[in-house]
């Protein structure tokens, strides 16, 4: 899986700005709340996360990306592995979104 250095960039930008929030709960909670902009799941996060992801996104009209892998996601924010990331900010969103958006690595739900 090939990575995107601008849009591993612009995460590490949001996290720096406090934009990010990391682990299954928190980003399950700002989802629920919607103050989640964009939600970021590691290609390699299991079936039954991907799917939880996917179904609870979906129902509350918040964007799924599925991207990178664990470690690369982690490495990007400064962090041990990540499996799920939330982006809290719609101007962080828009960025990574438009860095990623002509890469075949990822894949919208």
């Amino acid at each position: 899986m090939t990575t995107n250095p601008k849009a591993l960039s612009a995460l590490g930008m949001a996290m720096r700005a406090g934009k990010l929030v990391t682990g299954d709960e928190t980003v399950l909670k700002a989802v629920k709340q919607r103050k989640a902009a964009l939600v970021l799941v590691a290609g390699d996060a299991s079936d039954n996360t991907k799917k939880k992801y996917r179904d609870k996104c979906a129902s509350y009209g918040v964007p799924l990306l599925e991207v990178f892998d664990r470690f690369t996601l982690g490495a990007a924010i400064g962090k041990e592995e990540r499996v799920i990331v939330g982006v809290a900010d719609y101007g962080f969103a828009r960025m990574i979104r438009d860095h990623l958006g002509t890469h075949s690595e990822v894949e919208e739900y």
